[in-house]
C-alpha cells in the first residue's frame, strides 16, 4: 500500500477534532492570527504544511506561493482543511498522511511549514528526516511552536501536565523543547523569536536546510 493511502496514514482523535477548531479560532482572536503572518510572510514556491489542522493557516499564504501540499493525519480535521481549502488565495491540496511517513511523490519543495504541530507527533526525528527527504537543498522551514518553560517551576509543572494532557489534546506535550529537533536536523536557524502568549511560552522563526 502506498504511503499516502488513509488507510494507512489516518490517526483519529475525535474528541479533540472536535473542540479544536473553537479554540484554535479564540487563540487566533486573542493574537494568534498575527502570529500566523508572521510565520507565513515571504513565502514563496511550492510548500508543504505538515500537520495542517482545520486549515487556519490557508488564508494568510502570500500570492508568491503557487502550491500548499496540506498533510493532515486526522479525519475530521482533514474534511474541516479541505472546505478552508476552497476559500484559499493560493492553490491548497489537502492529503492524508502523518509527518514520518509524509506522501509519496514529494520533492524538491521550496519550504515546509510546522505550525502548532511538533508537540504532538509522536517520533519529531523521523519527521525531520522526511522534511529532509522532500525539500530540496536551501529549502525554508517555518516554525510557530509551545516550547517548555524556561523557568524551573513552570516546567515541571507542564511535566506534570503531560500526565493527562496528551490523552485529550490529540497528543499534545507542553513539556517538549519542540523545535530543538530542527537544529538536531542539521537545519540553520535564521530567526527565532520567543514570546509568551496564552500562559505559554512560545517560538516563531524560520530554518533553512544547507545546500551542501
Amino acid at each position: 500500500m502506498a504511503r499516502g493511502a488513509a488507510e494507512s496514514t489516518d490517526v483519529h482523535h475525535r474528541l479533540f477534532a472536535r473542540w479544536y477548531p473553537r479554540v484554535a479560532r479564540s487563540a487566533d482572536a486573542k493574537g494568534g492570527a498575527e502570529h500566523r503572518r508572521e510565520l507565513l510572510a515571504g513565502l514563496a514556491g511550492r510548500v508543504v504544511e505538515v500537520g495542517a489542522g482545520n486549515g487556519l493557516n490557508f488564508s494568510r499564504y502570500p500570492a508568491e506561493v503557487s502550491e500548499v501540499i496540506a498533510v493532515e493525519p486526522e479525519p475530521r480535521l482533514r474534511r474541516s482543511a479541505e472546505q478552508a481549502a476552497t476559500a484559499a488565495p493560493v492553490p491548497v491540496r489537502v492529503v492524508p498522511g502523518r509527518a514520518e511517513a509524509l506522501p509519496d511523490g514529494l520533492a524538491d519543495l521550496d519550504a515546509a511549514v510546522l505550525s502548532l504541530v511538533l508537540c504532538s507527533i509522536p517520533d519529531v526525528e523521523a519527521a525531520m528526516s522526511e522534511l529532509r527527504r522532500v525539500l530540496r537543498p536551501g529549502a525554508e522551514i517555518r516554525f510557530y511552536e509551545h516550547v517548555r518553560s524556561e523557568g524551573t517551576w513552570a516546567a515541571r509543572a507542564q511535566r506534570l501536565a503531560d500526565l493527562v494532557w496528551p490523552r485529550v489534546s490529540g497528543g499534545c506535550h507542553l513539556s517538549r523543547r519542540s523545535t530543538d529537533a530542527i537544529d538536531r536536523a542539521g537545519f540553520d536557524v535564521v530567526s527565532s523569536r520567543r514570546f509568551r502568549f496564552l500562559g505559554l511560552p512560545h517560538v516563531v522563526g524560520s530554518a533553512r536546510l544547507p545546500t551542501t
